[in-house]
Order: C-alpha cells, then structure tokens, then sequence
C-alpha cells in the first residue's frame, strides 16, 4: 500500500495555560495553515526553546493540546544540548526539558522534549486497507533522487480523527534525500 511521507519540522505544541504564559491573558493561536491531519495547524505564533547549549526559534502547532511538547530532531537536540528520547507523542515521561520564551513571558519545563518516532496515521478504514492495527509496526521504502531507504520501526497510529499520512523528521527526510511530500509503500 502507498501511503504520503511527509517532513515534520521541529515544532511546539503548547498547553492552554502556557499559551497564556508565552503570549497573554486571553491568547489563542492563528491558523497559518492547514496541516495534512484534520483539524491541525501551523499557527503563526513562535516561540524561542532554549536549551543549556544554545537556542532556536519554533513555530507552535495547534490547536492547544493537555501539556506542552517540543518535538525535534536529534540534530536540533544537540544544537539545543539535550538528550532527546525517539518517543512517540505524549509519551512524556522521563523526558528533558527546556525553556521555552514567547513575547509575554517564559516557562520552563520540566519535561516535555522529543525526537518524534517516525510514525503513520491511518483512519480505521485505511489501517483496514492496509492490513494493520494500532501500534504495530511496520517499514515503509522510500525511492528518491537515487537514495532508495526503507525506513523500519515505523508506528502504525490509528483513529477516526487521523488521514493517511506518514511522519519523518528532517534528519530523516535529509538522509533519503526526499524533495518533499513524496508516496512511500508500506513493507508489512
């Protein structure tokens, strides 16, 4: 089966009460664009994570989600000074953390701070299509610009609130040289 990898840059999602924090009382988030999975967006809203080695300025994901994340890659990582664990999202446990600085004040997190494992959302119809359930785990072959890779440990996610896509972070996409939103066939 085919399925869309697409790159997910580094990126915050941010809980209510540190939205408010970062950028004011009564602050909400501004749909830039439209996001591959239904009812996500790029907001125009960015905030600066800083770590103990330096520091980079990312864009929030919305809508707000139950508690802060940052998701990076393991390049960002070192950059920032952190020992990202390759999690999946919301599996916060045990996690870094940094600080995190908008325009109306600060937070600092305890934990919180990702590399992303490479995972596909499926909705309960294609995870049917494709022969698989929630939480297995797959490979998916990518052939692009003559660096045909097979990406394995891929996480199959499904739910009725996801569309068929697959997720790599940079890192990833920089090593099978993909030019963007490329179709990869999914290895059971």
């Amino acid at each position: 089966m085919k399925v869309m990898v697409e790159t997910s840059a580094h990126h915050v999602h941010v809980s209510d009460a540190d939205l408010e924090i970062l950028f004011g009382k009564g602050a909400v988030l501004t749909n830039k664009k439209d996001l591959s999975q239904p009812g996500q967006f790029a907001c125009v809203e960015k905030v600066e994570v800083v770590g103990p080695k330096g520091s980079m300025s990312m864009s929030i994901l919305g809508p707000t989600r139950k508690e802060t994340q940052v998701e990076i890659s393991l390049t960002d990582a070192r950059k920032l000074g952190v020992v990202a664990p390759i999690r999946e999202s919301g599996d916060l446990d045990g996690t870094p953390g940094c600080t995190l600085r908008g325009p109306a004040g600060e937070v600092v997190l305890e934990k919180g701070v990702i590399a992303a494992k490479r995972h596909i959302h499926f909705s309960p119809e294609d995870a049917e299509k494709a022969g698989v359930v929630d939480k297995q785990i797959v490979s998916v072959k990518v052939d692009y610009n003559g660096r045909a890779l097979v990406f394995g440990d891929v996480v199959c996610r499904v739910s009725p609130a996801y569309a068929l896509a697959m997720h790599v972070d940079t890192d990833e996409s920089n090593a099978a040289a993909l030019p963007g939103t490329v179709d990869g066939e999914i290895i059971l």
